[in-house]
This record gives C-alpha cells, sequence and structure tokens, in this order.
C-alpha cells in the first residue's frame, strides 16, 4: 500500500488548484491541502518516501501473536509422548502436540527454530537447565518441548516482563507460563484477539482440547511472562 496519495480540487473562491495529500501509514490518514504549484516542487521528494504493505507495518510480536492464532485453524489432538523428531527444524506430526508446540510452531513460522535455539545453548549451558527429567547431557527431541527448559531460555535471551494481575499489562507476543497445580507447568501466547468484554487478549494454547483460543489469562497462577525476538548476532551468555 502506497504511503500516501494525492486528490486534486478546486479552490471555490480563487479557482486555484488545490491538491489533497492522504498519509496512509502511521499519520493514520491524515488529509492535507495544498495549492498544486507547491506540490509540484514537493513531489518528487514525497516520491522518495518508501512505500509499506500492511504487513510490513506489524511489528515482530504483533506478527507472532497473529502467527500464533493461524494454528488454531489446525486440528490437533494432545498428545505428550516422547517422540523422535529431526533436527533442526524437527516437529512431531502436524495432528498432534502439546502446550510448547503452539509456541514452537508459532515462532517457526517466523523462521525461528526454537528446538535448534535451545539445543545451541543446552549444548554449552546444560548447567544452566532444570534438572527434573535425569538427563545428564540435551536431548533434541524433548528439551524444547518442557515448559522449564522454555522458561530457563527466554528469561536467558529474551525480556523477563512482570508479572501482574492488570490486563493491559499482557499485550499480543507476550508469552505467558502457568502453574496448573501437582508440578504441571504450561505455556501460550496472547493474541491479538480480545475478550468477549473488551478488558483481556485472549490465549492461544493447548491445555488438552488442541490449538485453541481462549480467554483463561487469569485462568491458573502466572510463573512466567516473557517477549522474546532472536537478535541476529546477538552473543551467548555464559
Amino acid at each position: 500500500m502506497s504511503m500516501f496519495h494525492v486528490k486534486q480540487k478546486l479552490n471555490n473562491n480563487c479557482k486555484m488548484p488545490k491538491c489533497r495529500i492522504i498519509f496512509n501509514n502511521d499519520m493514520k490518514n491524515t488529509k492535507i491541502t495544498v495549492p498544486t504549484n507547491i506540490l509540484r516542487l514537493a513531489l518528487p521528494l514525497l516520491l522518495l518516501l518508501p512505500s509499506y504493505s500492511p504487513a510490513e507495518q506489524k511489528g515482530f510480536y504483533d506478527r507472532l501473536a497473529d502467527s500464533a492464532l493461524t494454528l488454531t485453524a489446525q486440528k490437533v489432538h494432545y498428545d505428550p509422548a516422547y517422540t523422535v523428531i529431526g533436527y533442526p527444524n524437527g516437529d512431531v506430526a502436524p495432528d498432534k502436540g502439546v502446550c510448547t508446540d503452539v509456541v514452537i510452531r508459532a515462532y517457526r513460522k517466523l523462521g525461528i527454530d526454537l528446538q535448534k535455539e535451545v539445543h545451541n545453548d543446552m549444548k554449552i549451558n546444560f548447567d544452566k537447565y532444570p534438572k527434573k527429567w535425569g538427563l545428564k547431557r540435551p536431548d533434541t527431541n524433548i528439551d524444547h518441548r518442557r515448559v522449564p527448559n522454555l522458561m530457563t531460555f527466554f528469561t536467558r535471551y529474551g525480556t523477563v516482563k512482570e508479572i501482574t494481575n492488570k490486563p493491559g499489562d499482557y499485550i499480543p507476543g507476550d508469552i505467558v507460563c502457568w502453574d496448573l497445580g501437582g508440578g504441571i507447568t504450561h505455556i501460550g501466547i496472547i493474541s491479538g484477539k480480545k475478550s468477549s468484554d473488551g478488558r483481556r487478549y485472549l490465549i492461544v494454547h493447548n491445555i488438552g482440547g488442541g490449538q485453541v483460543l481462549e480467554d483463561c489469562l487469569f485462568r491458573f497462577e502466572i510463573i512466567g511472562h516473557y517477549q522474546y525476538e532472536k537478535k541476529n548476532g546477538a552473543p551467548s551468555k555464559p
């Protein structure tokens, strides 16, 4: 979509041609009317301004929220079984998955492979990650599919955001983790869709019923709140 377009009209008093410039980008359809002779001088400069598509105008986290939302159209059965998968860009069968697979698949649509990112960090910093499963070395089949490991990774490489009870503190593209009780953790992505009362953004997650969109932000105890965008060339943390 062009950043601006021009409409010409006549001034009713002096019949001097004038042009209306309508900006369609961040100026949100601002209309400016100027004499045509001035526009002729300015037009070459205006033509040098970049044009943007609607997708290009969206930031990374808005695109991540959109990516997660597309997953809800895919029919998936909750299946927590250990599965041998490829590496990199490995995934379980398209009709299977758990909560972490929602996050992994959403990021992968944006070209970020959390399987590879987590594994690369665990190879060097295995001692920084939880020891809940008795493993002595990284496992590319399962490490990135465990909520505590993703929480550790996002803490090390992303932005740790405040945990509050204020809906406005949770925005599209944020990653939220919950404690379901009994040592069970859960993870989801905040979408760009709001609840029926307009107060909260809905969550894309899989808690057993497939990859769905639900109003469940404060249904369980929140134990993690993050943003993560891979920065090319960023140094590894010790």
